[in-house]
């Protein structure tokens, strides 16, 4: 079966590179199979054979990221089928006209507590946007991502969960690579 790792917090800023190769031969290395990684983010494409739930593995490729690289990051692992649910789902690919330079997925770890969702719906930053769905956050940014408050550390303190995020070009490569 193949699954998709999204790495938050590597290669940006001092202190946090990693290179692909050696990420690569990290997974490798924990028995992940045809494993492929896609720009410097952090993002992993691989085959696996489930001897372990999903938060299992997430939590071991943490640990031996950690170990391996010398800092913590969080670690999220998504099913194909869940990837191409998170694409289907994307509200903002209904309107008319819309750029797809502006969207953006941030995923999240687990599905936020019905009481947070609520306490987070006051919060808009318009002329950006998000609707959470499940476990995606899909975020519209009209002046794009750099400029926006719709950050993971916002949905982070908001929602009481990790999440990292990726602009939808991203999202769309990893779709193809995943199902190749």
């Amino acid at each position: 079966m193949r699954y998709i790792a999204i790495l938050r917090g590597i290669n940006v800023g001092t202190g946090r590179k990693v290179p692909m190769t050696d990420l690569k031969k990290l997974c490798e290395n924990m028995g992940l199979q045809n494993v492929q990684t896609y720009i410097q983010s952090g993002n992993v494409v691989f085959e696996w054979s489930r001897s372990e739930s999903i938060s299992e593995l997430e939590t071991r490729l943490q640990k031996a990221f950690s170990e391996s690289f010398g800092f913590d990051i969080p670690v999220l692992v998504r099913t194909a089928e869940e990837w191409a649910e998170s694409i289907a789902q994307n509200p903002f690919l209904k309107e008319e006209n819309v750029d797809i330079d502006r969207l953006h997925l941030t995923c999240l770890k687990e599905v936020p507590s019905q009481e947070l969702l609520e306490k987070i719906k006051p919060f808009q930053f318009m002329p950006d946007r998000y609707e959470i769905i499940g476990k995606d956050v899909f975020i519209f940014c009209a002046a794009g991502y750099g400029t926006s408050k719709l950050t993971n550390p916002f949905f982070e303190s908001k929602l009481k969960v990790s999440a990292t995020t990726r602009n939808w070009k991203t999202v769309m490569k990893l779709h193809e690579m995943i199902n190749s």
